[in-house]
Protein backbone atom coordinates (compact mmCIF):
# COMPACT_ATOMS: atom_id res chain seq x y z
CA UNK A 1 0.00 0.00 0.00
CA UNK A 2 1.55 3.36 -1.74
CA UNK A 3 -0.78 5.53 -0.16
CA UNK A 4 -4.01 5.82 2.13
CA UNK A 5 -7.48 6.60 1.04
CA UNK A 6 -8.68 8.27 3.54
CA UNK A 7 -12.96 8.86 3.84
CA UNK A 8 -14.76 10.93 6.14
CA UNK A 9 -18.41 10.17 7.71
CA UNK A 10 -20.08 13.34 9.03
CA UNK A 11 -18.96 16.31 7.88
CA UNK A 12 -19.41 18.67 10.95
CA UNK A 13 -17.27 21.11 12.61
CA UNK A 14 -14.78 18.88 13.90
CA UNK A 15 -14.80 16.82 10.45
CA UNK A 16 -13.31 20.38 8.71
CA UNK A 17 -10.27 20.88 11.01
CA UNK A 18 -9.53 17.12 10.44
CA UNK A 19 -10.17 17.39 6.37
CA UNK A 20 -7.53 20.57 6.25
CA UNK A 21 -5.21 18.13 8.18
CA UNK A 22 -5.99 15.38 6.15
CA UNK A 23 -4.65 17.25 2.93
CA UNK A 24 -1.83 18.94 4.73
CA UNK A 25 -0.47 15.11 5.60
CA UNK A 26 -1.80 12.92 2.50
CA UNK A 27 -2.27 15.94 -0.02
CA UNK A 28 -6.01 14.60 -1.12
CA UNK A 29 -9.14 13.03 0.69
CA UNK A 30 -10.74 9.93 -1.32
CA UNK A 31 -14.09 10.39 -0.07
CA UNK A 32 -16.48 12.08 2.25
CA UNK A 33 -20.26 10.39 3.34
CA UNK A 34 -23.19 12.36 4.52
CA UNK A 35 -26.63 12.06 4.85
CA UNK A 36 -27.21 14.96 2.80
CA UNK A 37 -25.92 14.65 -0.62
CA UNK A 38 -25.60 18.61 -1.16
CA UNK A 39 -23.67 18.70 2.47
CA UNK A 40 -21.27 16.14 1.13
CA UNK A 41 -20.88 18.01 -2.33
CA UNK A 42 -20.07 21.14 -0.68
CA UNK A 43 -17.81 19.39 1.66
CA UNK A 44 -16.04 17.75 -1.44
CA UNK A 45 -15.65 20.59 -3.33
CA UNK A 46 -14.44 22.66 -0.37
CA UNK A 47 -11.45 20.47 0.79
CA UNK A 48 -10.69 19.02 -3.15
CA UNK A 49 -12.48 15.52 -1.78
CA UNK A 50 -13.09 13.00 -4.69
CA UNK A 51 -16.01 11.53 -3.76
CA UNK A 52 -19.23 12.24 -2.38
CA UNK A 53 -21.63 10.06 -1.04
CA UNK A 54 -25.24 10.95 0.29
CA UNK A 55 -25.29 7.90 1.82
CA UNK A 56 -22.85 6.28 4.49
CA UNK A 57 -23.67 2.44 3.70
CA UNK A 58 -23.01 3.45 -0.17
CA UNK A 59 -19.51 4.91 0.89
CA UNK A 60 -18.71 2.12 2.63
CA UNK A 61 -19.14 -0.38 0.25
CA UNK A 62 -16.60 1.78 -1.70
CA UNK A 63 -13.09 -0.85 -2.15
CA UNK A 64 -10.96 1.93 -2.31
CA UNK A 65 -11.43 3.36 0.89
CA UNK A 66 -8.23 2.08 3.78
CA UNK A 67 -9.41 4.57 6.38
CA UNK A 68 -12.88 5.95 7.90
CA UNK A 69 -12.42 8.67 9.86
CA UNK A 70 -15.94 8.95 11.93
CA UNK A 71 -17.09 12.57 13.57
CA UNK A 72 -20.76 11.80 13.93
CA UNK A 73 -22.09 12.42 17.51
CA UNK A 74 -20.67 9.82 19.95
CA UNK A 75 -24.22 8.25 20.91
CA UNK A 76 -23.35 6.22 17.17
CA UNK A 77 -20.33 5.74 16.86
CA UNK A 78 -20.64 2.25 17.71
CA UNK A 79 -22.78 1.64 14.70
CA UNK A 80 -20.62 3.25 12.21
CA UNK A 81 -17.60 1.49 13.48
CA UNK A 82 -18.99 -2.23 13.58
CA UNK A 83 -20.31 -0.79 9.92
CA UNK A 84 -16.78 0.19 8.21
CA UNK A 85 -14.89 -3.18 9.98
CA UNK A 86 -17.97 -5.18 8.39
CA UNK A 87 -16.89 -3.80 5.21
CA UNK A 88 -13.36 -4.36 6.06
CA UNK A 89 -12.23 -0.68 6.04
CA UNK A 90 -9.65 0.65 9.26
CA UNK A 91 -11.01 3.39 11.52
CA UNK A 92 -10.20 6.60 13.04
CA UNK A 93 -12.71 7.83 15.34
CA UNK A 94 -13.61 10.74 17.28
CA UNK A 95 -13.75 10.73 21.11
CA UNK A 96 -15.04 9.39 23.30
CA UNK A 97 -14.95 6.50 20.73
CA UNK A 98 -17.88 4.56 22.24
CA UNK A 99 -19.93 5.75 25.08
CA UNK A 100 -19.31 2.34 26.99
CA UNK A 101 -16.77 -0.95 27.30
CA UNK A 102 -19.09 -3.49 25.95
CA UNK A 103 -19.43 -1.46 22.75
CA UNK A 104 -15.53 -1.58 22.47
CA UNK A 105 -14.82 -4.45 23.43
CA UNK A 106 -16.96 -6.21 20.63
CA UNK A 107 -15.07 -3.66 18.44
CA UNK A 108 -11.80 -4.47 19.68
CA UNK A 109 -12.63 -8.46 19.01
CA UNK A 110 -14.45 -7.90 15.43
CA UNK A 111 -11.13 -5.76 14.75
CA UNK A 112 -8.89 -8.10 15.59
CA UNK A 113 -10.89 -11.09 13.92
CA UNK A 114 -10.38 -9.11 11.00
CA UNK A 115 -7.10 -7.56 11.85
CA UNK A 116 -8.02 -4.41 11.04
CA UNK A 117 -7.51 -0.91 12.96
CA UNK A 118 -9.54 1.05 15.21
CA UNK A 119 -8.05 3.65 16.91
CA UNK A 120 -9.76 6.96 18.45
CA UNK A 121 -8.96 10.32 17.58
CA UNK A 122 -7.44 11.36 21.48
CA UNK A 123 -4.92 13.69 21.24
CA UNK A 124 -2.78 12.96 23.93
CA UNK A 125 -2.18 9.89 22.65
CA UNK A 126 -0.82 11.14 19.32
CA UNK A 127 1.31 13.99 20.76
CA UNK A 128 4.94 14.35 20.54
CA UNK A 129 5.58 16.24 23.90
CA UNK A 130 3.42 13.10 25.57
CA UNK A 131 5.86 10.63 24.67
CA UNK A 132 8.59 12.50 25.86
CA UNK A 133 7.23 13.40 29.14
CA UNK A 134 6.07 9.62 29.37
CA UNK A 135 9.32 8.48 28.90
CA UNK A 136 10.84 11.32 31.16
CA UNK A 137 8.51 9.45 33.86
CA UNK A 138 9.48 5.58 32.47
CA UNK A 139 13.51 6.78 33.57
CA UNK A 140 12.83 7.54 37.11
CA UNK A 141 13.58 11.50 36.68
CA UNK A 142 10.13 12.19 39.01
CA UNK A 143 10.83 8.98 41.57
CA UNK A 144 7.80 6.86 41.85
CA UNK A 145 4.37 8.46 40.75
CA UNK A 146 2.44 9.15 43.02
CA UNK A 147 -0.66 12.00 42.29
CA UNK A 148 -2.10 12.76 39.64
CA UNK A 149 -4.42 16.17 39.35
CA UNK A 150 -6.27 16.93 36.70
CA UNK A 151 -8.79 19.92 35.55
CA UNK A 152 -11.42 20.42 32.76
CA UNK A 153 -13.74 22.96 32.48
CA UNK A 154 -16.20 23.79 30.13
CA UNK A 155 -18.52 27.03 29.91
CA UNK A 156 -21.39 25.70 27.96
CA UNK A 157 -24.27 27.75 26.90
CA UNK A 158 -27.45 26.89 28.98
CA UNK A 159 -29.54 25.27 26.52
CA UNK A 160 -31.58 22.39 27.28
CA UNK A 161 -32.02 21.24 23.72
CA UNK A 162 -28.26 21.35 22.94
CA UNK A 163 -26.64 17.30 22.68
CA UNK A 164 -24.18 18.54 25.17
CA UNK A 165 -26.72 17.94 27.68
CA UNK A 166 -29.37 16.00 25.89
CA UNK A 167 -29.31 12.01 27.44
CA UNK A 168 -30.52 10.77 23.88
CA UNK A 169 -27.55 11.66 22.49
CA UNK A 170 -24.95 10.21 25.38
CA UNK A 171 -24.42 14.29 26.68
CA UNK A 172 -22.64 15.34 30.18
CA UNK A 173 -19.39 16.40 30.95
CA UNK A 174 -18.15 13.23 31.41
CA UNK A 175 -18.25 11.63 27.69
CA UNK A 176 -17.69 15.20 26.26
CA UNK A 177 -14.17 16.56 28.34
CA UNK A 178 -13.96 13.54 31.07
CA UNK A 179 -12.50 11.73 27.94
CA UNK A 180 -9.77 13.73 27.76
CA UNK A 181 -8.88 14.01 31.65
CA UNK A 182 -9.20 10.34 32.12
CA UNK A 183 -7.10 9.38 29.72
CA UNK A 184 -4.29 12.13 30.24
CA UNK A 185 -4.43 10.44 33.59
CA UNK A 186 -4.79 6.94 32.53
CA UNK A 187 -2.04 7.73 29.96
CA UNK A 188 0.49 8.25 32.88
CA UNK A 189 -0.95 6.21 35.66
CA UNK A 190 1.43 2.78 36.10
CA UNK A 191 -1.64 0.38 35.83
CA UNK A 192 -5.51 0.65 35.75
CA UNK A 193 -7.20 2.08 39.16
CA UNK A 194 -8.98 -0.33 41.16
CA UNK A 195 -10.44 1.81 43.38
CA UNK A 196 -12.79 4.59 42.09
CA UNK A 197 -15.20 7.38 44.18
CA UNK A 198 -16.87 9.71 42.83
CA UNK A 199 -19.90 12.41 43.16
CA UNK A 200 -21.75 14.50 40.80
CA UNK A 201 -23.92 16.85 40.26
CA UNK A 202 -26.66 16.01 37.34
CA UNK A 203 -28.40 18.93 35.06
CA UNK A 204 -31.84 19.24 34.75
CA UNK A 205 -32.30 16.71 32.00
CA UNK A 206 -30.42 13.88 33.80
CA UNK A 207 -26.63 14.12 32.29
CA UNK A 208 -23.50 14.54 34.52
CA UNK A 209 -22.70 18.80 34.97
CA UNK A 210 -20.03 18.50 36.96
CA UNK A 211 -18.43 15.72 39.19
CA UNK A 212 -14.76 15.01 41.39
CA UNK A 213 -13.31 11.33 40.78
CA UNK A 214 -10.77 10.09 42.92
CA UNK A 215 -9.09 7.12 41.30
CA UNK A 216 -6.17 4.80 43.15
CA UNK A 217 -4.38 1.77 41.68
CA UNK A 218 -2.16 -1.26 42.89
CA UNK A 219 0.98 0.62 42.62
CA UNK A 220 -0.64 3.19 45.18
CA UNK A 221 -0.88 5.95 42.72
CA UNK A 222 -3.71 7.83 42.68
CA UNK A 223 -5.33 10.73 40.33
CA UNK A 224 -8.05 13.82 40.97
CA UNK A 225 -10.39 14.64 38.10
CA UNK A 226 -12.16 18.17 38.52
CA UNK A 227 -15.22 18.16 35.43
CA UNK A 228 -17.73 20.70 34.57
CA UNK A 229 -19.67 21.98 31.81
CA UNK A 230 -20.74 24.79 33.38
CA UNK A 231 -18.27 26.79 34.67
CA UNK A 232 -14.44 27.63 33.05
CA UNK A 233 -11.66 25.97 34.65
CA UNK A 234 -8.20 25.58 33.35
CA UNK A 235 -6.99 22.69 31.17
CA UNK A 236 -4.49 21.72 33.45
CA UNK A 237 -2.70 18.20 34.55
CA UNK A 238 0.24 17.98 36.84
CA UNK A 239 1.95 14.33 37.21
CA UNK A 240 4.05 14.54 40.68
CA UNK A 241 6.59 12.12 41.58
CA UNK A 242 8.82 11.88 44.83
CA UNK A 243 11.46 14.09 43.09
CA UNK A 244 9.18 16.31 41.38
CA UNK A 245 6.32 17.62 39.34
CA UNK A 246 5.25 17.78 36.07
CA UNK A 247 2.26 20.87 34.88
CA UNK A 248 0.72 20.51 31.44
CA UNK A 249 -1.34 23.40 30.66
CA UNK A 250 -3.88 23.14 28.18
CA UNK A 251 -3.28 19.85 27.97
CA UNK A 252 -5.72 18.22 25.23
CA UNK A 253 -2.80 19.63 22.66
CA UNK A 254 0.19 21.07 24.59
CA UNK A 255 3.36 20.97 22.90
CA UNK A 256 4.87 22.38 26.29
CA UNK A 257 5.35 21.32 29.87
CA UNK A 258 7.04 22.60 33.19
CA UNK A 259 9.07 19.99 35.37
CA UNK A 260 9.14 21.67 39.27
CA UNK A 261 11.80 19.91 41.37
CA UNK A 262 11.88 19.87 45.37
CA UNK A 263 14.33 22.50 45.61
CA UNK A 264 12.45 25.11 43.29
CA UNK A 265 13.70 25.28 40.39
CA UNK A 266 11.97 24.60 37.03
CA UNK A 267 12.99 22.30 33.49
CA UNK A 268 10.66 23.48 30.34
CA UNK A 269 9.68 20.60 27.99
CA UNK A 270 9.03 21.35 24.28
CA UNK A 271 8.21 18.61 21.54
CA UNK A 272 6.12 18.82 18.60
CA UNK A 273 3.78 22.36 18.13
CA UNK A 274 -0.22 22.34 19.43
CA UNK A 275 -0.99 24.00 15.74
CA UNK A 276 -0.37 20.02 14.41
CA UNK A 277 -2.68 17.97 16.63
CA UNK A 278 -4.33 16.48 14.04
CA UNK A 279 -1.61 15.92 11.33
CA UNK A 280 0.18 13.68 14.07
CA UNK A 281 -3.13 11.94 14.97
CA UNK A 282 -2.97 11.05 10.87
CA UNK A 283 0.25 10.41 10.40
CA UNK A 284 -0.04 8.31 13.59
CA UNK A 285 -2.75 6.69 11.78
CA UNK A 286 -1.17 5.97 8.46
CA UNK A 287 1.59 4.29 10.33
CA UNK A 288 -0.70 1.87 11.36
CA UNK A 289 -2.10 0.98 8.65
CA UNK A 290 0.97 1.07 6.45
CA UNK A 291 2.35 -1.33 8.65
CA UNK A 292 -0.75 -3.15 9.69
CA UNK A 293 0.11 -3.42 13.30
CA UNK A 294 -1.67 -1.48 16.04
CA UNK A 295 -0.23 0.39 18.97
CA UNK A 296 -1.04 0.54 22.96
CA UNK A 297 -3.59 3.36 22.12
CA UNK A 298 -6.50 1.31 21.88
CA UNK A 299 -5.67 -0.75 25.20
CA UNK A 300 -5.66 3.13 26.94
CA UNK A 301 -9.17 3.78 25.49
CA UNK A 302 -10.66 0.59 26.96
CA UNK A 303 -9.06 1.25 29.92
CA UNK A 304 -10.47 4.86 29.64
CA UNK A 305 -14.00 3.60 29.01
CA UNK A 306 -14.18 1.21 31.82
CA UNK A 307 -13.16 3.74 33.68
CA UNK A 308 -16.31 6.17 32.58
CA UNK A 309 -18.26 2.83 32.94
CA UNK A 310 -17.90 2.27 36.40
CA UNK A 311 -17.98 6.28 37.21
CA UNK A 312 -21.64 6.33 35.68
CA UNK A 313 -22.68 3.23 37.39
CA UNK A 314 -22.48 4.81 40.83
CA UNK A 315 -24.09 7.79 39.24
CA UNK A 316 -26.67 5.92 38.43
CA UNK A 317 -26.70 7.39 34.92
CA UNK A 318 -27.57 5.31 31.92
CA UNK A 319 -28.42 6.96 28.25
CA UNK A 320 -31.67 6.44 27.02
CA UNK A 321 -30.58 3.91 23.87
CA UNK A 322 -28.78 1.91 26.39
Amino acid sequence: MNKINWAVLGPGTIAADFAKAINEVNGKIYAVGSRNIEKARDFANKYNIEKAYGDYGEMLKDDNIDVVYIATPHCNHYEYIIKSLNNNKNVFCEKAITVNGKQLKEIVELANEKKLIVAEAMTIYHMPLYKKLRKIVDDGKLGKIKMIQVNFGSLKEYDVTNRFFSPDLAGGALLDIGTYALSFTRYFLSSQPEEILTTVKKFETGVDEQSGIILKNSDDEMAVISLTMRAKQPKRGIVCGELGYITVENFPRADKATITYPDGSVEIIEEGHGSKALEYEIECVNSMVMSKTGNDTLRLSVDVMDIMDEVRKQWNLSYTFE
